[in-house]
């Protein structure tokens, strides 16, 4: 028996975006547009910028690469809702420089090996959203995993950085 397809490609979708696109709350959603053109090269959908009457935004859109990014500022009695975010990017470096000019926190510091010959940095924004930036190695080896003796920084500066946040995320706003 053949299962039928669920999601639509993007080519079949009469708006905007693909199959899956990530939504995040974020206090000064307008900031985070600016701080996303300026590191990773973000382009705004300036129609798709709806503000209230109090002039928060309700909806936003932007193109991080081919990938469509839906935000919004948080309404009264909301709280913000960052993203966990992987980046294929082609010099982590300048981003890392970019983002960290613009107070962006260093989670894990590159080169850091990581799977399928790549390379792997992880920076957190202003907003609490944690970038995963991927830059292909070609012919990079594999590192050894933590269970077999390897280095533990990838799993241990992300438990640190899960651990770090849990308590500063989903607290309300109130109307100004």
């Amino acid at each position: 028996m053949t299962q039928q397809r669920i999601t639509l490609d993007g080519d079949t979708i009469t708006g905007r975006g693909r199959s899956l696109n990530s939504f995040v709350i974020l206090e000064d959603a307008a900031g985070f547009i600016a701080f996303a053109e300026q590191v990773f090269g973000a382009v705004e959908v300036a129609d798709a910028r709806t503000p209230t009457p109090a002039g928060r935004l309700i909806h936003a859109e932007m193109y991080v690469g081919e990938s469509l990014l839906l935000l919004a500022d948080p309404q009264e009695g909301w709280g913000n809702h960052p993203g966990m975010f992987q980046i294929w990017v082609s010099d982590v470096e300048t981003v890392i420089a970019r983002a960290v000019e613009r107070d962006a926190a260093l989670v894990v510091t590159p080169p850091t090996p990581f799977y399928g010959s790549l390379t792997l940095a992880r920076v957190q924004d202003p907003w609490g959203n944690l970038w995963w930036l991927y830059q292909p190695a070609p012919g990079q080896p594999d590192p050894k995993p933590a269970w077999e003796g390897g280095p533990d920084t990838i799993f241990r500066t992300l438990d640190e950085h899960m651990r770090s946040i849990r308590s500063r995320i989903g607290a309300p706003v109130s109307d100004p």
